[in-house]
Order: structure tokens, then sequence, then C-alpha cells
């Protein structure tokens, strides 16, 4: 997973609430499980104008231009400004994984969804939830080529203005995302103990591992 800690990236504004992880992903797309290649398929009815399905060659179906990502100015855009509720729906850690594929490093909104929220932090995507009121501040502020400099370390947010807000995150997250640890790479930190483990356990029930290597 790749590490969280200075971002200073261009912003696209979804200017809606209630975005559900069907709209991010939609359904048909689930059948992979390879965590990689979502991001052609990221807003898929929003972006398109035809039905995709997978394993499309997205460089030449029809682009819906009234779509915010579609337009030239937010091309490379790294932080997505939302509104309220985001990620409600079903689970799938499928919109996380679009997301991150497509090139958001982080979201902003006043309120996420439960369990996208959790599947954000364990693939490298920053979830920041402000007052409304500040979100509201941003949407208003949006120009092209708006830039927002984000700094986990010291859990700010600075404008083009220098204005800058803090946000809260639990420290063991915010630990997993400036280390770039998911969970195989956070198990794997105890490696040499798991290791010992085993060994111990084999000693004292060695027919548990006749046969394994």
């Amino acid at each position: 997973m790749q590490a969280f800690t200075l971002l200073n990236g261009l912003v696209a504004p979804l200017d809606r609430a209630n975005v559900d992880t069907d709209a991010i992903i939609p359904k048909q797309f689930l059948k992979s499980i390879r965590r990689t290649g979502f991001g052609p398929y990221l807003f898929d009815e929003w972006r398109y104008l035809d039905h995709g399905e997978p394993e499309m060659d997205c460089s030449q179906r029809p682009l819906n231009m009234d779509f915010v990502l579609n337009k030239p100015h937010y091309q490379g855009a790294q932080i997505l400004l939302a509104r309220e509720n985001f990620g409600c729906g079903s689970s799938r850690e499928h919109a996380p994984w679009a997301l991150e594929d497509f090139g958001f490093r982080a979201i902003i909104a006043p309120s996420f969804a439960d369990i996208f929220y959790n599947n954000c932090f364990k693939n490298g995507v920053l979830p920041i939830v402000l007052p409304v009121e500040t979100v509201d501040r941003l949407f208003r502020e949006l120009v092209e080529g708006y830039r927002l400099t984000i700094d986990l370390a010291a859990q700010t947010i600075t404008t083009p203005s220098a204005a800058t807000f803090v946000f809260a995150i639990d420290e063991t997250r915010k630990y997993r995302l400036l280390n770039g640890l998911d969970d195989i790479a956070l198990s794997l930190l105890h490696a040499d103990k798991i290791a010992a483990y085993e060994n111990e356990r084999a000693k004292r029930a060695p027919w548990l591992f006749v046969g394994n290597p």
C-alpha cells in the first residue's frame, strides 16, 4: 500500500449527497477481485453515455462531458471534494479500489458511510471529515486549478489562500497510512513472532504438521 504523508493535489468537486457504492463502481464490475484495473470504471454510469461491462476498452467509449471528472481542468485530480454520506449502500471494497486506481488519494466530505470509511484506510485512501460549513466554503472557493495541501502528520489541510483546517483521525489508522501498511503488511511486522509461535506449536503438537512443509 502506498504511504500517505504530504499531498499537494488538484481538487475535483462532486456536488452530490448520498453517493452510494453502486454509483462509485457498478455491480457488474465486482466479478474481479484483482484490486487493480478498476479506475476506468469509476462512476461508470455517470462518466459514459453507454453501458459499461468488465474488460471493455474505455478509451473508445462515448464520454458524458457534463460529468465533472470528464472536464479537462480536473484531469489528474487527487482529492475529491464530496457531500454528506459519501460511500453509502453496499459494503463493496471495490469502491475504494476504483477511487485509488483512478488516482484519488484523499476524499473530503462532511460524513461517510461507516464501512466505506473503514475500507478507505485499508486501501491507502484518506477519508477526511470536515464540518458542513467548511466543506461549503471549499466548494465556494473551488475554481480551475484549485489545489489543497494535506499534511497527514500534522492533520491539516491548507488552501491556496493559506487558510488551514485541522481534521481528526484515529492514531492507529494514521500510523498505518503514514507507513503504507495494509492488513498483511501490518501482520508481517511480527513475522519473527509468528514464526517462533509456529515452531513452538509444531513441537507441542507435531501431529498437526504431518505432511506439511
